[in-house]
């Protein structure tokens, strides 16, 4: 089996990329990334996922852009209701950059060739690393920064849901057998988990949900939902 790294959040897209990257016979190496997110659940939420879906090792990196601040998920804003124009405050700068770039480095260490990410750019918040121009370069820039890249075999990066809306993401995740209680997708969640029901997220997925027919297993606190 070929090693892959795949970032895993917590949330239902990147659950189920680790499930396609399972089924297309790589041996899955789960990353992780404890960035200072007010969400720490996810993290936990993370771990259940790793494990169940058959990862064959799960790591946890930190780094620490609180320290950096400069977001709703990293600082002392707060977390908007759903809804707005332009890029929203749950922006973290450069987060998908850095995390790939972990991704990147861990990969190199494996000998694998091979990065998954979970980004998305039809139903999502708008954010300007989860383009299809942003994986494009940054593949690029991966074969350019690297001893893989320059005297290997290259390196190539995923991002397989980045065309689908989340109704199609909800299907290939229960084709492939995942179990959507396990993610937080909540951009609030409490340390047990437990959705808001009003946060842009906790919106993208249940419209998911509702758009393929299926009931969302998310728990919400008290009210919501």
């Amino acid at each position: 089996m070929k090693n892959a790294v795949v970032l895993v959040s917590g949330g239902m897209d990147s659950a189920v990329v680790l499930a396609m990257a399972r089924e297309q016979g790589y041996a899955v190496h789960a990353l992780s990334v404890r960035y200072g997110q007010r969400h720490t659940s996810e993290l936990d939420a993370a771990d259940r996922v790793a494990r169940a879906l058959g990862a064959v090792a799960h790591k946890t990196v930190t780094v620490d852009l609180r320290a950096i601040g400069g977001s709703a998920l990293t600082d002392d804003i707060e977390v908007p209701d759903a809804g707005g124009e332009g890029i929203p405050v749950t922006y973290v700068p450069a987060r998908n950059t850095i995390m790939l770039s972990v991704a990147l480095g861990w990969a190199e260490v494996l000998g694998a060739a091979d990065i998954f990410c979970g980004v998305n750019a039809v139903d999502y918040s708008g954010y300007p690393d989860c383009r299809p121009e942003f994986v494009e370069a940054f593949e690029r820039l991966a074969n350019l920064a690297t001893k893989a890249g320059v005297e290997g075999a290259g390196i190539r990066v995923h991002a397989p849901l980045i065309r689908m809306g989340k109704d199609e993401i909800v299907r290939e995740g229960l084709r492939l057998g995942v179990d959507f209680s396990q993610t937080v997708s909540c951009y609030r969640a409490d340390a047990g988990g437990r959705a808001c029901g009003h946060c842009d997220a906790c919106r993208l997925r249940a419209a998911g949900f509702d758009a393929a027919g299926v009931t969302d297993p998310t728990l919400y606190v008290d009210g919501a939902g």
